[in-house]
């Protein structure tokens, strides 16, 4: 019996990595001989980099950055040193869990701490970059990343804007003569499942302001000061487009990643699943595991499961889904080649008590078990 375990985190209780030495647990507790593969998995988000660093035998670097308020701390990213990649998360430097609830205001939060890891991994010779842009604490249109890597954006008296949103509405002047030389030998692919515009009803500053603490007041300046300087930047890029899906992603760093360093936006599951070569494994197996927190209607919607579903259906594959708890319109994962999942909770009990990690991987563990016993008494 050979099996692939791809399973995502069940945020709050079990890592990737966790969960899928859950289910091998399970597994070889019927099969003792089960050669049982465990690939990490992420969407592109939180988790990114240690999933791909571990299937790549990278190297995990810190450095001292700015956080989103301008306070030095460590942030991480990986470094693939045979292929000269980056794999950084922005949220590593400007992400919204690393402030609290009270402090979290868009005018003032930075993405400069993005910029750092990035200049820190031209420095040790980086040249490609993958980056992930979830959960940010920013609206600043990556003004902030760019400012670190040297562009400058100047107000009517030729000094560097503020950080945050709140240095949007002042720039009058972009130069992008001072940016650190190495960047025209970089290449940068982005994982993102955003698609929203920089401006506008479905923009960054209005769809995602509230959850940053921005006010309905602070949404519309924002708004607008975000137009303005996509309106500017087009002066002095003209290929830079408003409009294009993602380029609201991380409360417009996709704009700026897309229209100064000549980014891709991808697919964030296509991208990891590429990258730690999943498919090499997918292959050599008769089953494929996967799953997260919660499947529901939206986990159909391209999350990472559905990205390992699909891809073990291309090999005719049969996948088994676990997860913490079902939601509405799960059953839609079955038409996306998920063959039959699984909810592990044996008994009712309190949602502290269900996302006890101690207790997510016993319930995991043994919910693989019983799975693998029916399996094999039809076998």
């Amino acid at each position: 019996m050979k099996v692939t375990v791809s399973i995502d985190s069940f945020k709050g209780s079990l890592s990737t990595f966790q969960a899928g030495k859950a289910v091998e647990e399970g597994i070889k507790r019927v099969y003792k001989d089960a050669d049982v593969y465990i690939c990490p998995l992420s969407d592109g988000g939180e988790g990114t980099t240690e999933t791909i660093i571990s299937m790549t035998d990278g190297e995990m670097v810190e450095v001292a950055v700015h956080n989103p308020l301008g306070k030095i701390i460590n942030a991480c990213y990986g470094i693939i040193p045979d292929k000269k990649t980056a794999v950084i998360e922005m949220s590593a430097a400007s992400g919204i869990t690393l402030i609290g609830d009270e402090e979290r205001n868009p005018l003032y939060t930075t993405t400069y701490g993005v910029g750092e890891l990035i200049c820190d991994a031209i420095s040790k010779g980086c040249r490609n970059f993958i980056i992930g842009i979830g959960g940010s604490a920013t609206n600043d249109g990556g003004v902030g990343m760019l400012q670190a890597l040297g562009f400058q954006f100047s107000d009517s008296e030729n000094n560097q804007v503020q950080w945050g949103a709140q240095g949007l509405k002042d720039i009058v002047s972009i130069c992008t003569e001072n940016a650190i030389k190495e960047l025209s030998e970089c290449s940068f692919r982005v994982a993102c499942d955003v698609t929203n515009p920089l401006c506008g009803e479905n923009g960054c500053s209005r769809i995602y302001g509230p959850q940053k603490g921005a006010t309905e007041v602070m949404i519309n300046d924002m708004d607008e000061w975000l137009k303005s300087f996509g309106e500017l930047t087009k002066k002095v890029i003209p290929d830079a487009d408003m409009n294009i899906p993602g380029s609201g992603a991380a409360g417009g760093l996709g704009f700026a990643l897309m229209s100064y360093l000549n980014a891709t936006l991808e697919s964030g599951v296509d991208l990891v699943l590429r990258e730690t070569k999943l498919e090499e494994y997918i292959k050599k197996s008769d089953i494929v595991i996967t799953g997260e927190g919660r499947l529901d209607g939206q986990s159909s919607m391209g999350k990472a499961p559905i990205g390992v579903a699909r891809l073990a259906k291309k090999y005719n594959k049969q996948t088994i889904a676990f997860s913490g708890c079902i939601g509405d319109g799960a059953q839609r994962c079955n038409e996306n080649g998920i063959d039959a999942f699984f909810p592990i909770l044996k008994a009712p009990c309190t949602l502290r008590e269900a996302m006890d990690s101690d207790n997510a991987y016993k319930n995991l563990s043994d919910t693989a078990q019983q799975v693998f016993n029916l399996i094999k008494s039809f076998n």
